[in-house]
């Protein structure tokens, strides 16, 4: 089973999600919250598998709840919020996928958490999608990504290439003729060196899209 926490302050959106997802043969609600500041506690208590984190709450929003909360569950931002600052801002602070409400199915919801969960993808809606591809852009008209000093070796530098054409850990094995777990001891480095938790935020600091 996956334990899924669900956090909006818009309790109508918030039981709606719920019984949603409760239809789920593989996916348990073990938390729901109405702030960051109360889903951020309860995480610590329950260490959900992933938690839906809306982005615009009071008190603590989803965004400054994104980092606390990823460095214990997988983060998957769920918001009617379509401003590429608050996309960049929710990956750079460590959730692995961003959707707008309206964009997807319920079914396609379910297929997002277990993707995110097992680490097969980061989900992103059409206009996450292009504040990705626009910031790549704009990084390609500048210095190469990677430039200025991130500190990488040339072996992490391939295998950060690779992560950001969004290939898995074992295509990058098979791609660069190395074992899947040394893959993985390149990718925890990088992510050290990057100050990062997540691919998507790696992605985003290796183009050039993180704030500082």
């Amino acid at each position: 089973m996956i334990s899924v926490m669900v956090v909006d302050d818009n309790p109508v959106v918030l039981m709606g999600l719920v019984a949603l997802l409760e239809v789920a043969d593989d996916v348990e609600i073990v938390a729901t919250a109405r702030d960051g500041r109360q889903a951020i506690d309860l995480a610590r208590r329950l260490r959900p598998d992933l938690v839906l984190l809306d982005v615009r709450m009071p008190d603590v929003d989803g965004i400054r709840a994104a980092g606390p909360l990823s460095a214990i569950s997988k983060v998957l931002m769920l918001s009617y919020n379509e401003d590429p600052d608050s996309i960049r801002d929710s990956i750079q602070a460590g959730a692995c996928g961003y959707l707008v409400h309206g964009s997807f199915s319920p079914d396609d919801l379910v297929v997002a958490i277990r993707d995110v969960v097992a680490g097969r993808a980061n989900p992103l809606s059409a206009v996450a999608a292009r504040v990705v591809v626009e910031s790549l852009q704009s990084a390609s008209a500048g210095p190469p990504p990677g430039r200025g000093g991130l500190g990488l070796s040339t072996r992490e530098v391939e295998v950060m290439r690779l992560i950001a054409q969004g290939r898995s850990n074992l295509e990058i094995a098979d791609g660069l003729v190395l074992s899947e777990k040394t893959v993985k001891n390149h990718v925890s480095r990088i992510y050290a060196k990057l100050g990062v938790r997540s691919r998507a935020a790696a992605i985003a600091r290796w183009l050039g899209t993180a704030k500082s």
